[in-house]
Order: C-alpha cells, then sequence, then structure tokens
C-alpha cells in the first residue's frame, strides 16, 4: 500500500510541471514530466507484481 501512496504523490507533484509544459510551452518542465511518467511507470510495474503475488498466495 505505500507504494500506491507514493504514486499518487509523484503523480501530484509533476501536476505542475504539466501545465507549465502544456500551457506555458516550457521545455524543461517537459523533460521533468518525461522523468516522473518513468518513475510512475516503475511504481506501477511494482505494484501489479505485489498485487499479483498477493493474489496467487490465495489459491
Amino acid at each position: 500500500m505505500s507504494k500506491f501512496a507514493k504514486l499518487k504523490e509523484v503523480v501530484a507533484s509533476v501536476e505542475t510541471d504539466v501545465e507549465k509544459f502544456y500551457n506555458a510551452g516550457n521545455s524543461a518542465a517537459g523533460t521533468r514530466v518525461r522523468k516522473a511518467l518513468q518513475e510512475i511507470k516503475g511504481l506501477a510495474q511494482e505494484i501489479r507484481t505485489e498485487i499479483t503475488e498477493k493474489k496467487n498466495q490465495g489459491k
């Protein structure tokens, strides 16, 4: 559950950079968004693996 909280934290922290990139055309903000999305991807994969393991323990 802590990984999901971390995922929500990363999404919330990148929100301003997303707005800066799309609304103001700030390319540095776009780089930060891409970095955050890579972190989100990794966290999502870890959560998926954890869920699968937990699900399979019940079988």
